[in-house]
């Protein structure tokens, strides 16, 4: 009896230890598809980690860009996960604000990480994000329609080719828009296609001597082919269409094009949730001649906060997340094609997800055609395709995708929209000591 009695005495604190011990991850997303298909599969990490439990806070992209600058910034420490873009992880690395992942376990396999993508996470050779998924941008078309209007898509577009191929796609009547394009205010939402559409214009956000360029000509053939296109060929109420919303409209059969990450390849190909998953070709962004595609180069990366007391229990679910074992897993759950895209060497290699992603050397191509050390045609001082590597560009970026997105919403004008965006990108520049 009184062996039994220790016994039960020794199990109840051996328990209580265990519960101490285990530790509660929150983890701050975004609200898209393969986000969401990662919390439904956490099981696999949870079952391996019994003493780690996760709490997410999923957001709209918007709103978790600046929920998380602001915790980070601040040192509020409500996340020990955070996901965040290419843009943030050098500038927020440099300031000590993340966590090296230096603890990502011995078959994490580095080295497989695209060289282009996990360059952008890199500080002085140190990874201080993973990707979850990478991404470039291409043109997503229906094959039926192109048909239909008398054209070929060529793997390699002009904006001329996309104009004309809008135009004839175009049919009000039946509720197909020959383009969507991304409409909503936000550096990340509308700016990053328009930057980089921009770059094969032959636009640049600032000179050498980091003077703002939305006075010159370059800008205002970006941005007057813009908004002429969509007002022609474009869906109603575009001016509040982001990436999720477009994606909507193609999967319904409402665009003949759009042009947007090279990650919605696997929804608009999924005939589970797109109604066209048969009819949808892919070709690189359009250029004009002048050697820069209008495509951008993006991870959602995971990243640890400095701040965190959890950044070993961290680094687990962040290895976990974007392993080689979490695409096999993604593959026996929903299939090879929806695995997320754009990591891994080891995927573009594997005849598997070759034979099942029919968009996966286009995505790949449109992957290694960006250069966000050389992204314009003309010198610059930055780094960035579709954004500029400086902390002022969070707030500047958005600050012009209200305007422009004003001006495609016809509540200004294209001559408006760039003059007060030269106007604040000048204070902004000033302010923050780049000019004087």
């Amino acid at each position: 009896m009184k062996f039994e009695t220790i016994m039960l005495g020794f199990c109840s604190v051996l328990a209580m230890a265990n519960f101490s011990s285990a530790e509660t991850l929150t983890i701050a997303t975004v609200n898209n598809g393969d986000m969401v298909r990662m919390q439904k599969l956490t099981d696999d990490f949870t079952k391996a980690n019994p003493d780690i439990t996760l709490n997410w806070v999923t957001l709209e992209e918007n709103v978790l860009r600046e929920r998380v600058t602001t915790d980070i910034a601040t040192k509020g420490g409500q996340y020990d996960v955070l996901t965040i873009g290419t843009y943030e992880v050098p500038i927020w690395a440099k300031q000590s604000w993340l966590l090296p992942l230096d603890k990502l376990g011995d078959d994490y396999d580095v080295k497989d990480i695209i060289p282009a993508i996990a360059g952008g996470l890199s500080v002085d050779g140190k990874l201080y994000a993973a990707p979850f998924y990478g991404e470039s941008s291409f043109v997503m078309y229906r094959k039926d329609l192109i048909e239909k209007a008398g054209l070929k898509m060529p793997d390699a577009p002009t904006w001329d080719f996309i104009k004309q191929a809008a135009d004839k796609m175009t049919d009000r009547a039946n509720g197909v828009n020959g383009v969507c394009l991304r409409g909503k205010a936000g550096w990340g939402e509308n700016m990053a296609f328009l930057t980089a559409m921009s770059n094969s214009f032959g636009a640049r956000w600032f000179d050498e001597n980091w003077k703002p360029q939305f006075d010159q000509p370059e800008w205002k053939s970006t941005l007057q082919f813009y908004v002429d296109l969509m007002k022609a060929d474009g869906p109603e109420g575009a001016s509040s269409n982001g990436f999720n919303e477009n994606l909507a409209l193609f999967q319904q059969g409402k665009c003949g094009m759009w042009i947007d990450a090279t990650v919605a390849a696997s929804f608009v190909s999924d005939p589970k949730n797109s109604t066209v998953a048969d009819k949808v070709g892919y070709a690189l962004a359009p250029d004009n001649g002048l050697g820069k595609r209008g495509n951008w180069l993006w991870a959602w990366s995971l990243a640890i906060p400095a701040g965190t007391q959890k950044g070993d229990a961290a680094q687990k679910f962040v290895s976990w997340a974007t392993s080689k074992h979490y695409a096999e897993l993604v593959a026996s759950k929903e299939g090879w094609a929806n695995v997320p895209p754009g990591t891994r060497s080891s995927l573009y290699a594997n005849a598997e997800y070759q034979k099942a992603a029919p968009f996966a050397k286009m995505t790949l191509d449109s992957i290694n055609a960006a250069d966000p050390t050389h992204p314009t045609v003309k010198p610059v001082p930055y780094v960035g395709v579709q954004f500029v590597a400086i902390p002022e560009f969070q707030g500047l970026g958005t600050t012009v995708g209200q305007l422009f997105s004003a001006a495609l919403a016809g509540q200004s004008s294209v001559d408006d929209a760039l003059k007060q965006a030269q106007d604040a990108a000048t204070a902004a520049m000033t302010e923050g000591g780049y000019i004087k």
